[in-house]
């Protein structure tokens, strides 16, 4: 009775053993994958916000990169420290693994080594022929031979759970090394990181000394580019309130700050409100420099931004592209030269600002994926970035919230 407790309280902690490992194995999993994400990010922010275009840029945007390199390396950092952590919780579980597998093994050699005895001392066939004639009557001996074939079974079972046991101990002890060896390499990683972390906080620190050296200058370039967000976002309002109004004076309706749908723009405006988090990146490839919202100023932290859509730092060449089904409503050329497009679904519009170009024009339908403008380069600091915004009606959208992993 002891020991059939024994064996189901022992069932009951490996079936724990085995969902809480399975648990941490998915949780590993998703960190492996978004530690790879923002290797991965790392690898083209180097290549896109390289020292030759740092140099060629403005200290402004040098600051802005260097403060985007340190920010992503950090977040490396937290997701390894993360990774090494759940690490050292599977291997402490694998070794109380090994060693509630140890004693059951050793317990069951026991067992094993008692039946060898018992066997032995019974092995002639005789011996068992003389049990089995010895029997009072009939149904003494048909049990008695059910036993010694249930004795004979149990026998046999027990060196195949020796044998089993033996293999998973195996491959939990080739787990626990290979485990080991992964939260080393982690280890390392994060020293490596570290140390490139601060080299980049060593850099900036320079940095802001040249700026504080030369301060009404930098000082003049922070007001210049709030004014120039602020007149962006006015263009794009602005633009959205007009198009509201065209749009519902061929309904018939007035006055209003919200679209008049037609059922085919209430389908388009569900079908894009039902992919809120999985819609594509406005370009293939490139990496988030600004995102949604208030942020602090790089250089003068008192000083607060507003950023109504996301920056979006990319290949020279790269094309914008459309991130849902919709119709272009209008082709703008800004104040300095550069294309914005402005592409509605539903009530919700996408607007794409800072093109060289535009391959689309007001009333045309576009679908998801297809190109519609070349992203301008900024010839002086060799950067090339989009800037995008999205609406529904005149509400402020966070971008980052509807387009998958920006």
């Amino acid at each position: 009775m002891a020991k059939r407790t024994y064996q189901y309280f022992s069932l009951c902690i490996l079936l724990f053993w085995g969902v809480a490992l399975t648990a941490q194995s998915s949780e590993q999993k998703a960190l492996e994958e978004k530690r790879a994400r923002i290797q991965r990010e790392i690898q083209e922010m180097n290549r896109l916000l390289s020292e030759e275009k740092a140099e060629r840029g403005n200290v402004l945007e040098q600051m802005e990169a260097l403060d985007q390199r340190i920010n992503i390396r950090q977040e490396l950092i937290r997701v390894t420290n993360r990774q090494s952590n759940l690490l050292n919780r599977q291997i402490n579980a694998n070794v109380r693994k090994i060693s509630k597998l140890r004693q059951d093994l050793e317990l069951l050699k026991e067992d094993y080594a008692k039946l060898i005895v018992s066997s032995y001392q019974q092995r002639s066939g005789q011996n068992r022929l003389m049990f089995l004639l010895s029997s009072d009557n009939f149904f003494q001996a048909f049990k008695r031979l059910k036993y010694i074939k249930q004795y004979t079974a149990f026998r046999k079972q027990q060196g195949e759970e020796i044998q089993t046991k033996t293999a998973e101990l195996t491959v939990l002890n080739k787990d626990l090394v290979e485990q080991r060896k992964v939260k080393n390499q982690l280890l390392a990683e994060n020293r490596k990181v570290k140390s490139q972390l601060s080299r980049e906080i060593n850099s900036q620190k320079e940095l802001l000394k040249t700026i504080r050296a030369n301060e009404s200058r930098y000082t003049q370039a922070i007001q210049a580019k709030r004014k120039e967000a602020r007149r962006i976002d006015q263009e794009i309002e602005k633009l959205i309130r007009t198009a509201i109004a065209s749009s519902n004076k061929k309904t018939g309706r007035s006055g209003s700050r919200t679209f008049s749908l037609t059922p085919e723009a209430k389908l388009l405006a569900s079908n894009f409100s039902a992919n809120k988090g999985k819609l594509i990146w406005p370009v293939e490839k490139g990496i988030k420099s600004q995102g949604f919202g208030v942020y602090a100023d790089k250089i003068y932290p008192g000083i607060k931004h507003q950023n109504n859509g996301v920056t979006i730092t990319t290949n020279k060449g790269e094309k914008a592209r459309a991130v849902f089904d919709g119709e272009v409503i209008d082709v703008k050329t800004t104040r300095t030269g550069q294309k914005a497009i402005f592409i509605r679904h539903g009530n919700y519009i996408s607007t794409y600002y800072n093109l060289a170009n535009s391959y689309v024009q007001s009333g045309d339908k576009v679908v998801a994926k297809e190109e519609i403008g070349e992203v301008y380069t900024n010839k002086t600091s060799g950067l090339t970035k989009l800037k995008f915004y999205l609406y529904q009606n005149t509400k402020k959208l966070n971008p980052e919230e509807w387009i998958y992993q920006l």
